[in-house]
C-alpha cells in the first residue's frame, strides 16, 4: 500500500489511516475534517453516548477504549493511535458507544461527523473498503486482549501495553500513573507496583511523576507476550504500511 504525504492545510497529516487514502478519496474527505485537540483523560464518549463523530488521531495522541464492569472499574480492551481511528467508521450513521474512548495521552486530532463520513462512504468503495479492513485490524486487537488478559502474566500484559503505547506515539514514555495502568490491566496497585519496581531496577524502565520511561526497548519486548506482534502482523496483512513502522519506535538506550 502506498504511503501518501496528505496535507491539512499547510501541515502533513500524521495519521497513518488517512494517508493510506488514495488521492481522490482524501480530496473528497478533507474538506469535511476538522482539526480537534483534547487533553490527557478527557472522555471522547461513555457509554450509551450518540457517537457523532469520527476521531483520527494525529502524531503522539493515544486513545484506550475501556469496557466499565458493574462495579465501576474500566479495563482497557483496545489502544488507538496514529494508526487508526475511534467513532464509527463503519456504521451507517449515529449509534450508542458501548465502551468509553478516553484520550489516554493528548493531542491533535482529525474528526469528521459521522453522518457527513456516510455521505462520502456511499460516493466511494474504496474508502468504505479502506475503513472496513481496518475496523478488521482493530476487532482483531480485542480478541487478541481477550486472551491475553486469560493467558498471560501481568509481567507480560505491562510489558506489552507500554511496548504497545511507544510505538504509537513515537515517543520513549507515556503520561500514565501506576494507578491508573494497574485499572486498565485490571489488576491490583500493589501487584503492579512490584512488576514495576522489578522492571526499573533491572534498568528497562524509569519512574518520574505521573510518567514511565522506557530505558531499554528491545529488553521490554523480550519481556512482553507475543499479542503485540500478532495484532501488528495482522495489519500488515490487511493494510500494510498503517501500523507504525519499526524505525518510528524510539531506540533503546544503554
Amino acid at each position: 500500500m502506498n504511503r501518501l504525504v496528505l496535507r491539512s492545510g499547510t501541515e502533513p497529516v500524521s495519521n497513518n489511516l488517512l494517508r493510506a487514502l488514495r488521492l481522490e478519496d482524501w480530496a473528497m474527505l478533507e474538506p469535511m475534517l476538522e482539526e480537534w485537540s483534547a487533553p490527557t483523560g478527557l472522555v471522547m464518549h461513555a457509554p450509551g453516548d450518540t457517537v457523532r463523530f469520527a476521531y483520527f488521531p494525529c502524531g503522539s495522541s493515544l486513545v484506550s477504549y475501556l469496557v466499565v464492569l458493574g462495579d465501576g472499574r474500566a479495563i482497557e480492551t483496545a489502544m488507538v493511535g496514529r494508526e487508526g481511528a475511534v467513532g464509527g467508521i463503519v456504521s451507517q450513521g449515529r449509534l450508542p458507544a458501548f465502551a468509553r474512548a478516553e484520550v489516554q495521552l493528548g493531542g491533535s486530532f482529525l474528526r469528521i461527523d459521522l453522518q457527513r463520513l456516510e455521505e462520502v462512504k456511499t460516493r466511494s468503495p474504496t474508502l468504505r473498503y479502506l475503513f472496513a479492513r481496518y475496523a478488521d485490524c482493530l476487532m482483531a486487537q480485542v480478541f487478541q486482549s481477550v486472551a491475553c488478559n486469560a493467558a498471560h502474566s501481568i509481567e507480560q500484559r505491562t510489558a506489552k501495553w507500554l511496548v504497545a503505547a511507544i510505538e504509537r506515539t513515537g515517543a520513549d514514555d507515556v503520561a500514565l500513573t501506576q494507578e491508573q495502568l494497574a485499572a486498565m490491566l485490571g489488576v491490583g496497585r500493589s501487584y503492579l507496583s512490584r512488576i514495576i519496581q522489578d522492571l526499573r531496577q533491572r534498568g528497562v524502565i524509569e519512574t518520574r511523576r505521573g510518567r514511565i520511561c522506557v530505558r531499554d526497548v528491545d529488553e521490554l519486548r523480550s519481556l512482553a507476550c507475543e499479542c503485540n506482534k500478532s495484532v501488528t502482523a495482522h495489519f500488515d496483512d490487511v493494510l500494510k504500511g498503517v501500523y507504525p513502522a519499526e524505525e518510528n519506535a524510539p531506540a533503546a538506550s544503554g
